[in-house]
C-alpha cells in the first residue's frame, strides 16, 4: 500500500491550490509556545499568588479559581481583572508569545520548520487557505519571511467583511482569535459555538476544499467538530497527520470525510517532507520521454517533404499551445507572489524547463535539417511564446517572474541556434530571422528577439542577483548563460563529438547573438553599451580573449569573401562588411574592458 504521505504529495502537486490545512496546537508545540488555556491556568496562579494565596505552585489552578470565584477560568475575564487597559492586556500576554532575545537566540517562539514548510508550499501556490486555532502569529510570521501577505480573519467583523475565497490569494483564518485581541475563545463555553460569519465562512473552505489536519486532537473544539461534521463534500480527499491512532472524536470526522489517517513523528517532519516530496515531484513531471520521442520522430518525417507542411505547423503549434496552457496555470503566477529565494526560483526555472521539453528535443533536430519552408514556422512558435501581456495590476512590468515569462522563448531560440551552428553557415539565415523577429509586449511596444532573449538581457538589471539563486549557480558570473549550457548539452550530447564540441558551438552562438545586437541596437553601440555578454567572455582575462579569439578569426575569414558572405546577406553581423568588422572591434574592446576592470588590471 502507498504510504499516504507519498499520495497526499501527488494530490497536492497535481492540484495546486485544492487543499486547506487546519492546524492545532502541536504544529506550535516545538516552538515552546503555550497553549490558550495553559495561559489562561498560569495567569491564575499570578492571581492567586496576588491575592496571597502563598506557595501557588501546589494549587490546582482551575479548582482554586472555580472555588474562589464560582467559575470556570475565563481569559478574557483575567486579563480585565490583571491588566485594566488595552495597552496593559497586550504586553501582559505578549510576554507569553513573543520571544525574548535569550529565547530568540535559543530558536524559540520564532516560526518551527512546520511553519516554515508551510510558507514556502504557500507560496509555491500549492496551499491557499489555513484554519488554525492558534492564536500565536508564528504563522503569519512564517508567511512573511518569504514575502507573503495573507488575509487574516480572526474576528467576526473580518469573516463578514473578508473577501470571496475565490478572490484572496491567501488567507489564514483564526477560529479561537489572536493573541492580541482579548477576545479569543478559550473556555469550554466560548468553543461551544462560533459566531454565523465563522460557520458561513468554514462551511465554503469545507464544501471547496480538500482538507490536511496535523496539530489537531479534536478533543476541546465542539464548535469546529461540528463544522466538520455538516460538510458533505467529498470532493478532494481529507488527510489527518497524528502521532499515534486517531483519538475518537478525531476518528469520527475521519471516518465522516472518508479520510486518510497519516501516522508522524511530529509536525516538523511531516511537513517538512510533505514539502520536499511536493517539489521533488514537481521537478520530475516532465513530459513522458517516450512521448517526447514520438514527437521527435514525427518531425524528422515531417522536416524532410513541403507536402507535410500543414502537419509540420500543426505538432509544433499544438506544443507551443501546450507550453502555453501549463504555464498560464497558478505555478507560474507572477502577481501576489513572494520575494524569490534559491529555492522558489529554481523551482520556476525547472518548471518552465520541464514544460518545454517537448518542444527543445524538437528544435534541437528542427534548427540543423532547417529548410526555408520550415522558417516561419519556427518564427510563429517564437513569436507565441515571446508575447508578453500587460503585468497587471499591482505588478511592475521590470518584475523578475513577469521577465522571466519569456524563458520558453529564450530556451526555443538557444535550442534552434544551437542546432543550426551544428549544420554550418547553412543555419545562419535561420538564426538571423530568428534574432530579428519582433516581439510583442503590450505597454511597451515591440522590440526584436535579440534585445529582450538572450540571458543576459531576459533579467537585465537583476540578472546578476536573481540568476545566482539557482541551484549550484552561486558566484559564477554569467549564471544564466552557464545554467543553460548545462541544460542543453544532454540534449546535444549524442550529436556532439564532447563536451568541448558543444561548449563551442554555444560559445559561437553567444558571440553571434552579440554581435547580432551591435548590428540592431543602437544602444548597444560605443563604450557604454549594453552588451549581451555570454560564457565566451568569463575568462577572457587574464589571457586576453582566450576564448573569444578562435570565434573571432573565424568570423574575420568569413568577411574576407566580401558583400556576399552569408553573414552580411543575411545581415547577421551588419549590413556591410565594414559595419561587421565594426562591430566586432567593438565587442572584443568591449569584453576585454570590462574584463580588464574585473580583474582590477589597468
Amino acid at each position: 500500500m502507498i504510504d499516504p504521505l507519498n499520495s497526499l504529495a501527488f494530490s497536492m502537486q497535481a492540484n495546486p491550490g485544492v487543499y486547506a490545512l487546519l492546524l492545532g496546537s502541536g504544529v506550535s508545540r516545538s516552538a515552546q509556545i503555550p497553549t490558550g488555556w495553559e495561559i489562561t491556568l498560569d495567569l491564575v496562579s499570578k492571581l492567586a499568588a496576588a491575592q496571597g494565596e502563598g506557595d501557588v505552585r501546589s494549587l490546582d489552578p482551575e479548582d482554586w479559581y472555580r472555588e474562589k470565584f464560582g467559575k470556570d477560568p475565563d481569559y478574557s475575564d483575567l486579563l480585565d481583572e490583571l491588566a485594566k487597559t488595552p495597552a496593559e492586556r497586550q504586553q501582559l500576554i505578549r510576554g507569553y508569545l513573543e520571544p525574548t532575545e535569550k529565547e530568540r537566540a535559543d530558536g524559540l517562539k520564532v516560526p518551527t520548520p512546520a511553519h516554515m514548510a508551510i510558507a514556502r508550499l504557500v507560496a509555491q501556490g500549492y496551499i491557499r487557505v489555513v484554519i488554525t486555532t492558534n492564536f500565536d502569529r508564528l504563522m503569519e510570521m512564517a508567511l512573511e519571511s518569504v514575502g507573503v501577505v495573507p488575509t487574516v480573519i480572526s474576528t467576526e467583523d473580518q469573516a463578514n467583511g473578508a473577501m470571496p475565497l475565490i478572490h484572496q490569494r491567501y488567507c489564514v483564518f483564526k477560529v479561537h482569535g489572536d493573541y492580541l485581541d482579548t477576545r479569543i475563545r478559550n473556555t469550554e463555553a466560548e468553543l461551544e459555538a462560533y459566531p454565523e460569519a465563522f460557520n458561513q465562512l468554514l462551511d465554503r473552505i469545507l464544501d471547496e476544499f480538500g482538507l490536511i489536519v496535523c496539530g489537531w486532537s479534536a478533543a476541546w473544539d465542539p464548535a469546529l467538530r461540528q463544522a466538520i461534521e455538516r460538510s458533505k463534500s467529498r470532493r478532494f480527499s481529507h488527510y489527518w497527520a497524528m502521532r499515534g491512532e486517531p483519538t475518537e472524536d478525531a476518528q469520527k470526522l475521519i471516518e465522516h470525510r472518508q479520510g486518510l489517517h497519516v501516522n508522524i513523528s511530529d509536525a516538523d517532519s511531516f511537513f517538512s517532507k510533505l514539502a520536499e516530496q511536493v517539489e521533488a515531484i514537481s521537478e520530475v513531471s516532465r513530459q513522458n520521454p517516450v512521448s517526447v520521442k514520438m514527437k521527435v520522430a514525427a518531425l524528422k518525417k515531417y522536416l524532410a517533404d513541403p507536402v507535410n507542411r500543414i502537419r509540420l505547423d500543426d505538432l509544433i503549434s499544438d506544443e507551443v499551445s501546450h507550453i502555453l496552457e501549463v504555464t498560464s496555470g497558478s505555478d507560474f503566477d507572477i502577481v501576489g507572489h513572494p520575494q524569490l529565494d534559491k529555492n522558489s526560483f529554481t523551482h520556476r526555472v525547472r518548471a518552465y524547463e520541464a514544460a518545454c521539453e517537448g518542444l527543445i528535443a524538437m528544435a534541437a533536430v528542427g534548427g540543423y535539417w532547417a529548410e526555408e519552408w520550415h522558417y516561419p514556422i519556427w518564427k510563429k512558435a517564437l513569436v507565441r511564446l515571446g508575447y508578453m501581456p500587460e503585468a497587471g495590476y499591482g505588478h511592475s512590468c521590470d518584475g523578475v517572474l513577469y521577465r522571466l515569462k519569456r524563458y520558453p522563448a529564450t530556451l526555443l531560440l538557444y535550442a534552434l541556434g544551437v542546432s543550426a551552428l551544428q549544420a554550418g553557415e547553412k543555419g545562419i539565415p535561420l538564426l538571423s530571422l530568428l534574432l530579428s523577429t519582433e516581439l510583442q509586449q503590450e505597454g511597451q511596444g515591440d522590440k526584436k528577439a535579440v534585445e529582450v532573449l538572450p540571458p543576459f538581457l531576459l533579467l537585465r538589471g537583476q540578472q546578476e542577483q536573481i540568476s545566482k539563486l539557482l541551484d549550484g549557480m552561486e558566484g559564477r558570473w554569467f549564471p544564466l548563460n552557464e545554467w543553460l549550457l548545462r541544460l542543453l548539452y544532454p540534449v546535444f550530447q549524442s550529436s556532439c563529438v564532447s563536451q568541448q564540441g558543444f561548449q563551442d558551438i554555444f560559445d559561437r552562438l553567444e558571440v553571434l547573438i552579440a554581435l547580432n545586437f551591435y548590428s540592431n541596437n543602437i544602444e548597444g553601440r560605443g563604450d557604454k553599451g549594453v552588451v549581451p555578454f555570454g560564457l565566451f567572455s568569463r575568462s577572457v582575462m587574464p589571457e586576453p580573449v582566450k576564448r573569444l579569439s578562435s570565434h573571432v578569426q573565424d568570423l574575420g575569414s568569413a568577411l574576407d569573401r566580401g558583400e556576399e558572405s552569408i553573414y552580411i546577406t543575411n545581415a547577421l553581423l551588419g549590413k556591410s562588411v565594414d559595419e561587421a568588422r565594426g562591430n566586432i572591434n567593438l565587442l572584443v574592446n568591449r569584453v576585454v574592458s570590462i574584463s580588464q576592470n574585473s580583474y582590477g588590471i589597468g
